[in-house]
């Protein structure tokens, strides 16, 4: 095999991702107990051998650039797994640790995981974890993401999909909103009321809203004068101030539901859901931190609720 790094590069490489995290060559060179004329010369060196700039350099900060954010991801996973390596063969692997890059959607991540967070990171210390919370796409390569939580299967069959749960949908409104506007006694009488729309960020269509109708779901388009994009949050606290109706998941408003600041509508209806879906790549070593990991969402999630 030939040989393409040396124990120099290897270092350089390591300060390069202790730079890029930290946004500083000196609190980089302060971490690894070096000067920060050693971390600029290493950072020198790797351009110099990409034939690239990883930094944008100003007197007052130093930033990625493009390339050097991609270089940055790829390198931090190498050697992640290197480490994973290194604990696999002395025996260490039995205390997970490491960096795990979460990517999430906003609703699943506050309602959802986070919580949950803390509860594992008790029973794993080693363990640091980084949420990234969106409704968009990521790409497992490029952005170096360990898992990511979606509201469907990949289109990668490189993907592992494992299923969290199928979260039921609800029709809620505020009391202020039906004492102005009158409560919906039919699916056609929602064309009447101020429906809050949410914007798929992946194809800028608004979604439907799916019933149950002789036990077949329905999908009703309906209309109003307010849209949120990206943040499906954001249309559950337009209806909690009275602007009108939305269909949203149980769990974002089950104690909205239980104090009465929302009121449930419909509910013959009810019934729909969404699935929430784990995606990690396929490799032939999982890292103990990500296996862990898994087992404990699927553990915690995957199961009936009450």
């Amino acid at each position: 095999m030939k040989r393409n790094f040396d124990d120099l590069l290897l270092g350089s490489i390591e300060l390069f991702c202790l730079a890029a995290e930290l946004g500083s060559f000196t609190a980089a060179a302060a971490a690894a107990s070096v000067t920060p004329a050693a971390v600029s010369r290493s950072v020198s060196r790797l351009e110099q051998r990409l034939g690239a700039r990883l930094f944008a350099r100003t007197t007052r900060q130093v930033k990625l650039t493009d390339g050097g954010r991609v270089y940055f991801e790829q390198c931090r996973q190498a050697l992640s797994q290197l480490v994973d390596a290194e604990r696999l063969v002395s025996g260490a692997q039995a205390a997970p640790a490491g960096l795990l890059r979460i990517s999430v959607p906003t609703p699943y991540g506050h309602y959802r995981l986070l919580p949950l967070l803390p509860q594992f990171r008790q029973t794993y210390p080693g363990v640091e974890i980084e949420v990234h919370l969106s409704n968009r796409n990521i790409d497992f390569a490029d952005e170096g993401y360990d898992l990511a939580i979606r509201g469907r299967g990949p289109a990668d069959s490189s993907l592992i999909a494992r299923k969290l749960e199928d979260a039921e949908l609800v029709l809620v409104a505020a009391p202020a909103y039906l004492r102005r506007a009158g409560a919906p006694a039919s699916l056609d009488d929602l064309q009447a009321h101020d429906c809050i729309q949410f914007e798929l960020p992946s194809t800028g269509r608004r979604i439907s809203w799916p019933f149950m109708v002789d036990r077949q779901v329905v999908e009703v388009a309906t209309g109003g004068g307010y849209c949120c994009a990206d943040d499906v949050l954001g249309i559950v606290t337009l209806a909690r101030a009275g602007a009108g109706l939305v269909q949203t998941y149980r769990f974002i408003v089950e104690q909205d539901l239980e104090r009465g600041d929302l009121v449930e509508l419909l509910p013959q209806f009810g019934g729909t859901s969404r699935p929430f879906i784990l995606l990690y790549p396929q490799v032939r070593h999982m890292s103990a931190r990500v296996r862990t990991f898994v087992d404990f969402l699927l553990e915690q999630l995957a199961r009936p609720r009450a």
